[in-house]
């Protein structure tokens, strides 16, 4: 029996239970996985991976750097003290092979005077003295020691001391008349002038 009150199905009717069905879920209908996100999900492990990687690169670099400055540091450390200690050597012992030379002198001084205490004969004991003076000179011109030559030179301020002037026609001005004290170098550095006496014009 139909029922009185209920009606015709209206168009909307039809139309709500058309979404209804659409909305039920097919069990036979095929999940559809979104790819993009797949990639994405890749490409940033990919990069953090390349990150890292630079990262433990840059790392690296830094160890390597760092190591090899603390070795020249502790090289030049090293270098310092053994200048240190050699300098501290040459000024303590520097003169040593000077001293040598000049110690063979002295046994020839203590000869000498044993020698002489009982000479009554002053040629033998000038003999002795220019041999001695001789030994002397020559042991320190072989370390360098130069004396400076000074009569018949024109006076040069760098190596001479003009302690006293004389006018004269018998020697151009400015020429060294007379040495009145030996003066010394070694190589090119002045030990002491000489004195000496300078000729002017009259």
């Amino acid at each position: 029996m139909t029922n009185p009150f209920k009606g015709e199905t209206t168009e909307s009717e039809e139309n709500i239970k058309k979404e209804e069905n659409k909305a039920e879920v097919n069990p036979d209908a095929e999940i559809v996985v979104d790819e993009n996100t797949d990639n994405n999900e890749s490409t940033e492990q990919e990069e953090n991976s390349s990150e890292t990687s630079e990262l433990d690169k840059l790392k690296a670099d830094y160890e390597k750097l760092n190591n090899q400055y603390i070795r020249l540091a502790a090289d030049f450390d090293n270098y310092r003290k053994r200048q240190a200690q050699e300098r501290e050597s040459l000024l303590k012992y520097g003169a040593e092979d000077t001293l040598k030379k000049l110690i063979e002198v002295l046994d020839n001084f203590d000869r000498g005077e044993k020698a002489i205490a009982d000479v009554e004969d002053c040629e033998k004991v000038k003999e002795s003295f220019t041999l001695v003076h001789k030994q002397l000179t020559d042991a320190l011109a072989k370390v360098g020691l130069e004396v400076i030559e000074c009569e018949g030179k024109e006076f040069d301020p760098n190596f001479h001391e003009a302690v006293m002037q004389t006018p004269t026609s018998e020697h151009p001005e400015h020429t060294i008349i007379a040495e009145l004290q030996k003066g010394y170098k070694l190589g090119d550095r002045v030990l002491r002038p000489s004195l000496v006496n300078v000729a002017t014009a009259e």
